[in-house]
């Protein structure tokens, strides 16, 4: 096992030769190995040799993420400055003896604990992937996507998220603001975009766990409908508005937005969050879905994340995100998202950026697990 941690120390002084951060690495008997300069923001502690020699081997920044994943990589401290690495293992370059030399200390690794199948039971690799999805945004495919990322249970969801359970960015109108102050923000900010009016009609494609609905009903007087494929948000949306007195204002249903019915219905019409999952391919259907939902002179406030590449072309960002975080969801820019919705003859009359928002908002919850 000397041997082992030996050959380790020799990987990472080549494969941090160059970095200038400030980061630590433990190895699995315990020795620790410190890297850059000054104090180490945070260590990253190898249970078992395997994942050590994957990093080693392939500088891929998503085996060390799924290493941690699975319970084989821990961090401890500044989680942030360890996903930094990103850039550094992308950016390495090493000659043809240079790779030799740490593609023969890597493969040493390969008879350690965890591929002799001595670890704890609770750190072994699944050999199972994840289910694959096909990414043709069929109305079952779409159910079945959203069925694997929201229906782990609301409780999980409870865990980190905030009273109102609001999974977007918030809006941090001050320094100070705490997440449960910054997501009421974020619900009257949208409230007070769209300009609402006491009675108008207001579908909120998307609605998640129902705060908007809810908000926009008690606070700003609406007729409130919302629309999601989970059940889960579903029946707690529901039991929400019962307990809140809102059923004669505040409706929610299970719905695909491809089926709701009617035309010129809603006055207000607001996706927050949402529209990331109906795939580059289906844009056009669903701005043309809100444009025939929308009464004349109506309001549609489309709330989302885009890209800083067009479409959602392979690569690691987009590949964990499929596999680990929202199956199918696909991104693109905001000069696209705009030319869609004006091809479905929508005036855009507003742009906004909220991207440092939700950097913090990731913190908030990111400290609450």
């Amino acid at each position: 096992m000397i041997h082992l941690v030996e050959k380790a120390k020799e990987a990472v002084r080549r494969v941090f030769r160059s970095y200038t951060g400030s980061l630590a690495i433990r190895f699995w008997n315990g020795e620790t190995v410190e890297l850059g300069a000054g104090s180490p923001r945070a260590t990253l502690v190898f249970r078992t040799p395997g994942p050590f020699r994957d990093l080693a081997l392939f500088r891929d920044p998503l085996r060390l993420a799924e290493a941690y994943i699975h319970g084989l990589v821990d961090v401890e401290g500044d989680l942030f400055s360890v996903l930094e690495q990103k850039e550094h293992l992308q950016s390495l370059s090493f000659s043809a003896p240079e790779r030799f030399s740490l593609l023969a200390a890597a493969l040493l690794l390969g008879n350690g604990p965890d591929e002799r199948g001595d670890c704890p039971v609770e750190v072994k690799r699944s050999k199972a992937w994840p289910v694959r999805f096909s990414r043709k945004h069929s109305e079952a495919a779409d159910r079945k996507a959203v069925a694997f990322h929201y229906g782990v249970s609301n409780d999980f969801y409870g865990l980190w998220l905030d009273a109102q359970m609001v999974y977007s960015c918030a809006y941090f109108e001050n320094d100070n603001d705490g997440l449960d102050q910054a997501q009421r923000n974020k619900l009257d900010y949208i409230c007070r975009k769209l300009r609402l009016k006491q009675g108008e009609r207001l579908l909120d494609i998307g609605c998640g766990w129902g705060a908007l609905i809810r908000w926009a009903a008690r606070h700003y007087g609406a007729q409130a409908h919302g629309i999601t494929l989970s059940r889960k948000q579903y029946e707690y949306a529901k039991e929400k508005i019962r307990e809140q007195g809102l059923e004669k204002q505040v409706t929610v249903e299970l719905r695909d937005y491809r089926n709701v019915p009617g035309e010129a219905v809603y006055d207000k019409i607001v996706s927050v969050g949402m529209f990331e999952h109906v795939g580059l391919r289906n844009l056009p259907l669903y701005f043309r879905t809100a444009q025939r939902l929308l009464k004349p002179d109506g309001l549609f406030l489309n709330h989302g994340i885009t890209h800083d590449e067009e479409g959602w072309r392979k690569s690691l960002a987009t590949t964990f995100i499929n596999r680990y975080i929202f199956p199918d969801g696909e991104l693109d820019t905001v000069s696209n998202v705009q030319r869609a919705m004006e091809r479905s003859r929508f005036e855009i009359l507003d742009v906004e950026a909220l991207r440092p928002h939700y950097a913090l908002t990731l913190r908030h919850w990111v400290s609450r697990l």
